[in-house]
């Protein structure tokens, strides 16, 4: 299977099972690999063939930024169903959200979520 991959896309937001994450927020950083057979998209060409790169970031900031969620897991979760959703193409996505700054005692590069997930 071919991969496409959106890397290190970032995005302020405020999820998170505290009231001051909630209010002051943080940033997110994605992580998406789409798998989908790309030969027919190369052969013609053709961008309806594949997955436009721009529309595949909007879903995700979509999600990202537009609701708020306590647990990381649900954004990966909700991520990965919005692009299955949106392109029928991927047969699997795999989504990894870091979250840099929890507000948890210690000293680490992020704290993070990835889940994969087929086309059903």
């Amino acid at each position: 299977m071919d991969k496409i991959f959106l890397k290190g896309m970032e995005f302020y937001a405020y999820h998170g099972v505290f009231p001051e994450e909630n209010k002051l927020g943080q940033p997110f950083c994605v992580d998406l690999v789409l798998e989908a057979d790309l030969k027919e998209a190369a052969a013609e060409d053709n961008l309806e063939k594949s997955v436009n790169y721009a529309e595949a970031h909007q879903a995700v900031k979509t999600v990202v930024e537009e609701k708020c969620y306590n647990l990381v897991e649900t954004i990966a979760e909700e991520i990965a169903d919005e692009v299955l959703h949106a392109f029928s193409i991927v047969k699997t996505a795999t989504v990894k959200v870091k979250k840099p700054n929890p507000p948890i005692d210690g000293h680490y590069e992020y704290v993070a979520i990835e889940l994969t997930r087929p086309q059903e």
